[in-house]
């Protein structure tokens, strides 16, 4: 199965933050952001942007002359000892965050093994979780979560999970159709977020971003219901705009 990855905002801003933290890391007394924008090559605003989510997640640290430093997060997952665990935390602690931020559950899933799971997700008493009532296993075809996989896949490796999973239909306005879904998913633009519009589950509705993280398939994605239709475009679009930390903490 070959990947059909294309290159994110938030892939390339993860590219930069992992250029900075290994300049900072390899500086191990502290290095300024003048210094910083000069190894690097990053340019001043886009660097300040970078510093400013990087410390927001532990990765690095400001010492009392300004310079910058590893923080406590990059150190735990740096460590060889206890790194899933270490990952998990680091992952939910963002999840979470996000689910405040976009006012919504929000789920983080891979495609492994020929099989959609999901791995993480944050929810809250206001930010309700899809009740999976079908398991999203053999639901690709109808939820954001499962095409945003899917469109990260090439031709056959979509061609098998369909022919390994048939589209049944869940709802009226589930796409049951192989060629119809295969177009669809061909012609998806890899920066616009997947909507699921009560294709799984009627009075529900999804997004989800690509997260790619080395040769692994993976995406982010939320749920709201459907009373809260209206604000689906600009929660995803938030969404995506934030996904450079959990990219990050998948790549160190």
């Amino acid at each position: 199965m070959a990947l059909r990855h294309e290159p994110t905002a938030s892939y390339r801003s993860v590219q930069d933050a992992l250029r900075v933290l290994e300049t900072v890391a390899r500086r191990g007394t502290g290095i300024n952001d003048s210094e910083l924008a000069r190894e690097t090559g990053v340019g001043t605003e886009r660097l300040t942007t970078l510093l400013r989510m990087l410390r927001r997640e532990a990765y690095v640290e400001q010492i009392t002359d300004g310079a910058y430093v590893t923080g406590a997060a990059f150190a735990r997952l740096g460590s060889a000892d206890g790194h899933q665990e270490a990952l998990r935390e680091t992952l939910q602690h963002t999840l979470d965050r996000l689910r405040d931020s976009v006012g919504a559950a929000v789920y983080l899933s891979r495609y492994v093994d020929g099989e959609v799971k999901v791995t993480q997700y944050a929810d809250g008493p206001d930010t309700p979780k899809v009740n999976e009532w079908v398991d999203f296993r053999h639901s690709a075809h109808a939820t954001a979560v499962g095409k945003s996989l899917l469109t990260q896949l090439d031709h056959e490796g979509r061609r098998d999970h369909l022919a390994r999973h048939r589209p049944a239909r869940l709802t009226s306005r589930t796409i049951t159709s192989d060629r119809l879904l295969l177009n669809r998913l061909a012609s998806q633009p890899p920066t616009v977020p997947v909507l699921d519009l009560q294709e799984y589950a009627i009075g529900t509705v999804c997004a989800a971003v690509p997260i790619t993280a080395g040769s692994s398939v993976g995406c982010l994605a939320l749920s709201l219901p459907l009373e809260h239709a209206h604000r689906l475009r600009r929660a995803a679009d938030t969404l995506n705009r934030n996904a450079a930390p959990v990219l990050l903490s998948l790549a160190i």
